[in-house]
């Protein structure tokens, strides 16, 4: 052996480093490599940007939430009621979904508080099924108002979604329905219902209980409305204007009430929530 391979393989470097895959996220709008640790920290939001990115339900719960909060018990609903199948069967696409999230659908709620004030919060998960709303979401969504009129507290949810679960059919589009009864049981009871707006917030979702809040607080740049830009723009044969049914657009229009950064968001929500709580259920 010569003396080169001889100090080649006596050098750490000498062999190949294995690298964790997750040590780097991309960021989709400026598409800087950012370090995972330091976008972790940073709320999922480029410090570079400021594009705020998609989260789970477990991690936005961890952000607005004070610790020692309460998971509500997920609901039994009947799955796959249609026995619907397109190129896969629903209960496989179910099936696929649970295996890479943490909860069994699309919407998660918890009872705790934020900054000390007691609220019930739900999160819609975009990275189940796209955020859809079937009969879970509808079931998921109106435990968490009960639970926050049992507890006379607010209830603020974050919404994100592609709209109504066409797997489900009319099933689906009767969560609609539901789910307002439940917001104006809230509002006859004086409680505040508070709507956070992710990116995005689309169809079925939009047209009922994202938009029935007191207040509407859109994060920067989420995507906003109910059908998409180019289906408005063949209907009405008319250019849409730039930023068309974007958080800052919208806020302009008198559509959202605020448009708050991540890092800013539970103080924001604390505060509304000294405002609009009753004294008696503060």
């Amino acid at each position: 052996m010569s003396w080169l391979n001889r100090v080649r393989n006596a050098l750490p470097f000498g062999s190949k480093r294995e690298t964790p895959d997750n040590l780097w996220v991309k960021c989709p709008r400026c598409h800087d490599m950012l370090f995972s640790k330091e976008y972790e920290a940073n709320l999922y939001v480029c410090p570079r940007c400021d594009y705020h990115g998609r989260i789970g339900a477990d991690a936005r719960l961890m952000q607005l939430l004070d610790e020692g909060y309460e998971l509500l018990p997920e609901p039994e609903v009947r799955e796959d009621p249609l026995k619907f199948r397109d190129s896969k069967k629903y209960t496989d696409r179910l099936k696929q979904a649970r295996a890479a999230n943490p909860h069994k659908d699309a919407f998660t709620a918890a009872f705790g508080r934020i900054d000390g004030r007691p609220a019930v919060v739900g999160v819609q998960d975009f990275n189940f099924m796209a955020g859809s709303m079937g009969m879970a979401v509808g079931e998921a969504f109106c435990r968490g108002a009960q639970k926050a009129l049992d507890e006379q507290c607010g209830y603020v949810v974050v919404t994100a979604a592609g709209g109504a679960r066409m797997q489900e059919g009319i099933l689906s589009l009767m969560q609609m329905p539901k789910a307002t009864v439940m917001t104006r049981r809230l509002k006859e009871a004086g409680l505040p219902y508070i709507v956070v707006l992710a990116d995005p917030t689309t169809g079925g979702v939009t047209a009922s209980y994202a938009m029935l809040g007191d207040i509407h607080i859109a994060e920067p740049d989420a995507l906003i409305g109910f059908a998409g830009q180019r289906v408005i723009q063949e209907t009405i044969r008319e250019q849409l204007p730039e930023g068309f049914q974007r958080a800052e657009y919208l806020h302009k229009h008198g559509m959202v009430d605020m448009v708050v950064q991540r890092k800013e968001l539970k103080a924001t929500l604390a505060r509304l929530l000294d405002y609009l709580t009753p004294a008696k259920a503060a």
